[in-house]
């Protein structure tokens, strides 16, 4: 069974930040794409920012290009995401994603394990 575990979401003001992190004990990062894909109430889910099983690659949504960096340590197989100027378009569910070998990232049919979730709320 492969457990994908979200946390560090929470309520901050626009402008604020919050650093998320995914936790895989049973995955090899080194074989596996991981990610973070959001989902705000109404609308379809939407791939926020990946990095490729070797971990030269990433992709940013065009909206979150310089405020957020995705980033892996290796040995605590744990993934995080620092997302920074907060705003209140930013506010969704927010889902680890893996899967092995190449995928894309904006395809949330791409991924075969996702985590429960963490909610992040952004108020104005």
């Amino acid at each position: 069974l492969v457990e994908v575990v979200e946390s560090g979401g929470g309520l901050v003001q626009a402008g604020e930040s919050l650093r998320l992190s995914c936790t895989a004990p049973r995955l090899n990062f080194d074989d596996y794409t991981m990610g973070w894909f959001r989902q705000a109430p109404g609308q379809e889910r939407e791939g926020v920012s990946c990095i490729g099983w070797s971990g030269t690659s990433t992709y940013y949504e065009d909206s979150v290009k310089g405020r957020f960096t995705i980033s892996r340590d290796r040995s605590k197989n744990t993934l995080y995401l620092q997302m920074n100027s907060l705003k209140p378009e930013d506010t969704a569910m927010y889902y680890c994603v893996a899967d092995l070998g190449d995928r894309r990232c904006t395809v949330a049919a791409d991924f075969e394990y996702w985590g429960r979730g963490t909610q992040v709320t952004v108020s104005s």
